[in-house]
C-alpha cells in the first residue's frame, strides 16, 4: 500500500504542482487519498511487525530476532544509517509539501464548489460572476485564525457525511447559521468608519412593452458611515454599529420578518421599535434571541448573487449582449426565464424553442430577417438561466432574496415600513430620503437633460394608484415588467 500509493502519487503530485490547471477529483486523489491510504501503509507495517514479535514470542520454540545493533565504527553500519537517515529527510520534506498543498487545496474555491459540484453548484457558479470572484470562500466563511479553522473543519466533516448519505437539503438554507460575524471578515477590506459621503448612480431599467423602452433613474446614495472620532457617523453605513449598537430579533429563520429592532447608544440608554404588524407578547419579547446587526443583514448576497430574470435580462441589455430592438423581448425573456422546470436540460430545451416559437408566430418577417439576432438572444438566455436558476437544487432569487435594497425583496422595508414604534412614540423613518436621494428620472434623453435637484419618485407606468404607500416587492417579484 505505500510503496503503490507513493509510486503513483509522487509523479501526479510534481505534475499537479507545475500545471496551470487541474481537475479537482484529481486533487483530492493527489492530495488526500492516496497519502492516507500510503499513511495507513506504513502503520499495518508498524504493527505487523510488533503483532509478529508477540506472536513468536508467545510460541515455544520460535525464534524471536534480535533487535538490530547499531555500531557506527563500522563502514557497513554507517552507510546503512546515512541511508536511512536520508529516506527519512526526503520522506518528510514529501510529507511537508503534500501537508502543505493539502491544506491550500482544501481552501480553495475549487475544493468548495467543485468537489461537491452537483450540491454546491449554485453557490459556485454564483461566485464566479459577482463582485467577490477573486475572494475564496474560506476568507469569508472562515476567516484568519486557528479557532475558526478548527470549527470549519468540524462542520465539514459533517458535511461530507452529508452528501455520502444524500442527507443535504435542497436548496441550501440561509442565513448561515454559524457563519463568522462581518466584523471579522469583510472589515478584513471594507472599514465603515472610513466611510464618507454619498455617490451618484444611475440605475437602468427597460419597460416591458413592444419597445423595451429604457427608463433611467439617477440617484444620489447616502453611503454614509464615519468615525465618531472626526464626525458624525451618517447616512446607510450609520447600521454598521459605529456609534450606536444595533440589534434585532427575526422570528423566521431566513429573518424575513423583524418584529423588534434595538438601539443601543453610546450612554447605554436603550430604545426598542416593536412592530405594529407583527407584535410580540411579553414573554415572547424576553425569550426573542437578539442578534448584532453586521455587514450580511443588508449585504446578504455578497458573492452568491441569484439574479431575477427582469435584472437578469436589463443588464443584458445594457451591456449589450443582446439586441434591445427585439420587440417585446424583456417580457418573453422574463416568462421563459421564470418558469419552473423539472431539470436545466428541460430548461435550455424550452428557452431555444420558445423564444424562435414566439417571432415565428407573431413576427414572421422579423424571424425571417433577423434570424442571428434571435438566436444570439436565445443564447444569452440560456446563460443567464444556467447562472441564476438550479431546478435540481431548487435555489433561485425566490428562496435567496437580495436584502440590498428593497425592490425584488423586503430588504430595508424590513425594519424601515413605518410600523416599528418605541414606547414614546418614535416611529423607524420610510423617508425614501433619509437613504437615497431622487435627482433625475425618465427616458435617458430626458435624464442627460435634466437639472439634477431632489424630486419624488415617479414609477414609469401608471398604475392607477400612489406607488409609494406600498412596497416594491408586492408587486415586483423579479418577472415585473415596470
Amino acid at each position: 500500500m505505500a510503496a503503490v500509493c507513493t509510486a503513483f502519487g509522487l509523479p501526479m503530485m510534481f505534475v499537479d504542482m507545475f500545471s496551470r490547471r487541474t481537475h479537482p477529483y484529481l486533487a483530492v486523489l493527489i492530495y488526500l487519498v492516496l497519502p492516507f491510504v500510503a499513511a495507513g501503509g506504513v502503520v499495518l507495517i508498524v504493527l505487523g511487525v510488533v503483532w509478529e514479535r508477540r506472536r513468536r514470542k508467545r510460541r515455544p520454540g520460535m525464534v524471536v530476532p534480535p533487535l538490530p545493533q547499531v555500531d557506527l565504527n563500522r563502514p557497513a553500519h554507517q552507510i546503512v544509517v546515512a541511508g536511512v537517515l536520508t529516506t527519512v529527510m526526503i520522506i518528510v520534506v514529501l510529507l511537508s509539501v503534500t501537508g502543505y498543498q493539502a491544506y491550500h487545496f482544501t481552501e480553495s474555491v475549487k475544493f468548495c464548489g467543485l468537489v461537491c459540484h452537483k450540491v454546491m453548484k449554485p453557490e459556485y457558479t454564483a461566485h464566479q460572476y459577482s463582485p467577490h470572484a477573486r475572494v475564496t470562500c474560506t476568507q469569508c466563511h472562515v476567516g484568519p485564525g486557528a479557532n475558526w479553522f478548527v470549527r470549519s473543519k468540524i462542520t465539514g466533516a459533517y458535511q461530507v457525511y452529508a452528501v455520502l448519505a444524500d442527507k443535504y437539503p435542497r436548496p441550501i438554507p440561509t442565513p448561515v447559521k454559524n457563519l463568522r460575524p462581518a466584523q471579522d471578515t469583510c472589515e478584513q477590506c471594507h472599514w465603515p468608519a472610513k466611510f464618507f459621503g454619498a455617490q451618484q448612480k444611475t440605475f437602468s431599467h427597460y419597460l416591458a412593452d413592444e419597445q423595451n423602452s429604457p427608463w433611467q433613474i439617477q440617484m444620489l446614495l447616502k453611503i454614509g458611515g464615519g468615525d465618531p472620532a472626526v464626525g458624525a457617523p451618517t447616512g446607510i453605513h450609520w447600521h454598521m454599529n459605529i456609534k450606536n449598537d444595533i440589534y434585532y430579533a427575526a422570528s423566521d429563520e431566513q429573518r424575513e420578518v423583524i418584529p423588534l429592532v434595538r438601539v443601543v447608544d453610546p450612554q447605554g440608554h436603550v430604545t426598542e421599535y416593536l412592530s405594529t404588524e407583527q407584535p410580540l407578547s411579553p414573554e415572547q419579547l424576553a425569550k426573542a434571541p437578539m442578534r448584532r446587526m453586521d455587514c450580511v443583514d443588508c449585504h446578504n448576497r455578497p458573492s452568491h448573487i441569484f439574479r431575477p430574470p427582469d435584472r437578469a435580462v436589463e443588464e443584458a441589455f445594457e451591456t449589450g449582449r443582446i439586441d434591445r430592438t427585439l420587440p417585446y423581448l424583456k417580457r418573453e425573456a422574463m416568462r421563459l426565464l421564470a418558469q419552473d422546470y423539472p431539470s436545466e436540460a428541460q430548461a435550455q430545451a424550452a428557452i431555444l424553442k420558445g423564444l424562435a416559437a414566439f417571432y415565428q408566430a407573431e413576427y414572421p418577417e422579423l424571424y425571417r430577417d433577423r434570424a442571428v439576432a434571435i438566436q444570439q438572444a436565445t443564447a444569452e438566455l440560456q446563460r443567464l438561466y444556467s447562472r441564476n436558476v438550479f431546478p435540481e437544487m431548487r435555489a433561485d432569487w425566490r428562496v435567496h432574496p437580495n436584502h440590498l435594497g428593497h425592490l425584488n425583496a423586503e430588504g430595508c422595508f424590513r425594519c424601515h415600513d413605518g410600523l416599528h414604534k418605541s414606547r414614546d412614540g418614535k416611529v423607524l423613518t420610510k423617508d425614501c430620503n433619509a437613504c437615497h436621494t431622487i435627482l433625475a428620472q425618465g427616458p435617458p434623453e430626458e435624464v442627460a437633460q435634466a437639472r439634477l435637484e431632489a424630486q419624488p419618485f415617479r414609477h414609469p407606468t401608471d398604475v392607477g394608484m400612489d406607488v409609494t404607500e406600498l412596497k416594491c416587492s408586492e408587486c415586483h417579484t423579479g418577472t415585473s415588467g415596470l
